[in-house]
């Protein structure tokens, strides 16, 4: 693995703070989705919410998953690790902004999401280039190997998700988090098939 015994040890100290910000979106999410199965007079439900409630969970268990390839990071520095943590925290956001404390105000949970699509698709579209950073920090062998399509899908997730800050549209965000999944789970199927 990485033959820097210090570097290993950094990255086993980065997971677990990682992981406990990652931890923290997962619990929100899971948190909101029995809630909602609990309370007989839970507020209105939104098939687009809860389609983004389970492609956020996806998102939050992929990037513990292709985090690992950290471990071959040979040289840690505190920036490093802050961007990481920059990172898990705007996903933990992302969650957090998908099952509020309250709803106080709000006509269900489509009226929530639409009323802060401003703050949940600024954040979405930011992940696109935090990810390209956490792919460059990974190394040039491994953003080689996720070919163009890696390149293509960040202009577009990017313009997607300025559509997504300007329009109410119900297809349009339907339309947007089935296409979303569907990414997801061709990238599930390409990249976490590899053993490590």
């Amino acid at each position: 693995m990485n033959p820097n015994p210090i570097a290993a040890d950094l990255f086993q100290h980065v997971r677990i703070v990682m992981g406990m910000v990652i931890g923290l979106g997962i619990t929100r999410i899971l948190t909101g989705v029995a809630g909602m199965i609990q309370h007989a007079t839970r507020p209105q439900l939104s098939i687009v919410h809860m389609l983004w409630a389970g492609s956020m969970l996806l998102e939050l268990i992929s990037f513990w998953w292709w985090e690992f390839e950290l471990a071959t990071l040979p040289d840690w520095t505190f920036a490093t690790f802050l961007f990481l943590i920059v990172y898990c925290i705007t996903l933990y956001l992302i969650a957090a902004l998908l099952f509020p404390d309250r709803l106080d105000g709000y006509d269900g949970y489509w009226d929530f999401f639409l009323k802060r699509r401003h703050w949940f698709f600024s954040l979405f579209a930011l992940t696109f280039g935090l990810d390209v950073i956490d792919t460059l920090i990974k190394g040039a062998p491994y953003f080689d190997n996720l070919g163009i399509w890696y390149l293509v899908q960040v202009p577009i997730g990017v313009t997607l998700a300025v559509i997504g800050i300007w329009t109410k549209n119900w297809t349009f965000h339907l339309v947007l988090v089935l296409l979303n999944l569907a990414y997801q789970a061709a990238w599930v199927g390409k990249l976490f098939t590899v053993h490590i």
